[in-house]
């Protein structure tokens, strides 16, 4: 049985002098959590059952193993495809500049895969329980099967990289000519507000970004080696950089890489504000009993607790703090196109999903994970307050500079959106 695991953050627990913060564990591994033990209902895992009950099948390809298959059962585009060439995840024998690893996205779901590789790598998003990691192994079988992983994941996405919780990360290194990251000249963990100039080394981009530079398409001969930025600009394609004909697409889209870096740490905002709830309500409730208080009575320090990580969802909700861009981005893929028809629409055919790629990624400044089932299963007490504050800040009763850049124009625009399209909105 294979346990080689995703690694989604493509960095490995191997660094000298670095180890997971194992101190904010008990955030998720005991009660009221119980990450490892509790039931979980996500998308893999319904897929893993339909499998083993027959209702379900996966067709074995001879050169992509089940990843076809896979893509297909969970919904999940081939235009999302992004391509990474540095020897960061543990399938690392695997990877090379010539051989990158491919990733696949949803808005849930997410698919690595390495040619010839010992497994398909899957992670998920719980809508209570965070980031599920699993593999499933690349060897021709009847009923193929999914295994969870039991907690080596962790070693790399439990930290304050993924907000202290299960959940996903996106880095950025200087990868040598074999793949390797050279550690001495740093490494950067990426989200929306990010430099671009930091962003994507280790990996391919395919697509237009004006006049801004990335790290993206490049190879460090040396720690002291400066870099042209030039070489890896503005590439249509990869041609004379790699081969890509082994991999179902040709491209590895600059727009699915912003969309991708911004979806997993707004993911984990979600995870953090659900854990750090029922972490707080568990305790104060379990204090009201010793106390002999109301059995319903919240603490005061209990509400400050979910009171921060709200705002910190909030904050990534409404794109606070995110990167001004410079010039116009344009992808390769199809993907810009694909995702924004996903809708949903109001009646005037406006959609969260919908991108500006100009001045900033969307149109209007709202994620379209607020229709995630992370989001539609806060719990209650997060729910309401991070209702109330997305409510306060478009009716303009909060005018904090971190949310400056949502104009009167735009508050308004996404409200009648959210009112249009959300059910915590519509009534």
């Amino acid at each position: 049985m294979h346990r080689l695991l995703i690694r989604l953050c493509f960095f490995c627990a191997t660094i000298p002098g670095w180890s997971p913060a194992h101190s904010q564990n008990s955030l998720f591994e005991g009660p009221p959590v119980n990450y490892l033990k509790a039931p979980v209902r996500d998308a893999v895992s319904a897929l893993a059952g339909q499998v083993q009950a027959g209702q379900s099948s996966l067709a074995y390809d001879a050169q992509y193993g089940y990843l076809l298959s896979v893509l297909e059962a969970l919904d999940i585009s081939l235009t999302s495809q992004t391509l990474v060439f540095s020897k960061t995840s543990l399938q690392l024998n695997r990877i090379s500049p010539a051989r990158p690893r491919a990733l696949y996205f949803n808005d849930d779901v997410y698919v690595g895969w390495c040619q010839r590789g010992d497994v398909l790598e899957l992670a998920v998003t719980d809508p209570e329980q965070g980031a599920i990691f699993y593999t499933v192994p690349q060897t021709q079988m009847t009923a193929p099967e999914f295994i969870r992983d039991n907690g080596q994941c962790l070693s790399c996405h439990a930290s304050a990289r993924t907000q202290n919780i299960p959940g996903y990360l996106i880095r950025s290194v200087y990868p040598d000519r074999q793949g390797q990251p050279l550690l001495r000249r740093g490494t950067f963990t990426i989200d929306h507000t990010s430099p671009l100039e930091q962003r994507w080394g280790g990996w391919y981009v395919t697509g237009q970004h004006g006049t801004m530079r990335h790290l993206g398409n490049l190879l460090v001969d040396s720690d002291e080696a400066d870099l042209d930025l030039e070489q890896g600009a503005n590439r249509q394609s990869l041609q004379g950089l790699v081969s890509t004909a082994a991999y179902p697409t040709q491209h590895s889209d600059i727009v699915a890489l912003m969309v991708l870096e911004h979806q997993t740490q707004t993911h984990n905002a979600l995870a953090a504000a659900n854990f750090e709830t029922r972490h707080a309500t568990y305790q104060s409730y379990a204090m009201n009993e010793l106390l002999d208080r109301p059995a319903d009575q919240l603490s005061e320090s209990a509400q400050r607790r979910i009171d921060k990580s709200v705002e910190r969802l909030v904050r990534y909700i409404f794109f606070s703090d995110e990167l001004p861009l410079g010039s116009p981005i344009v992808g390769t893929s199809g993907y810009s196109e694909y995702f924004a028809s996903l809708g949903p629409e109001d009646s005037r055919g406006r959609s969260l999903r919908q991108f500006a790629l100009t001045s900033r990624i969307f149109r209007y400044p709202c994620s379209y994970l607020v229709y995630s089932e992370a989001f539609l299963n806060l719990p209650p007490e997060a729910k309401q307050r991070t209702l109330q504050s997305m409510t306060e800040i478009l009716q303009g009763e909060r005018k904090g500079t971190e949310f400056k850049h949502l104009t009167p124009t735009l508050r308004q625009e996404i409200l009648e959106i959210l009112v249009a399209t959300h059910p915590d909105f519509s009534n």
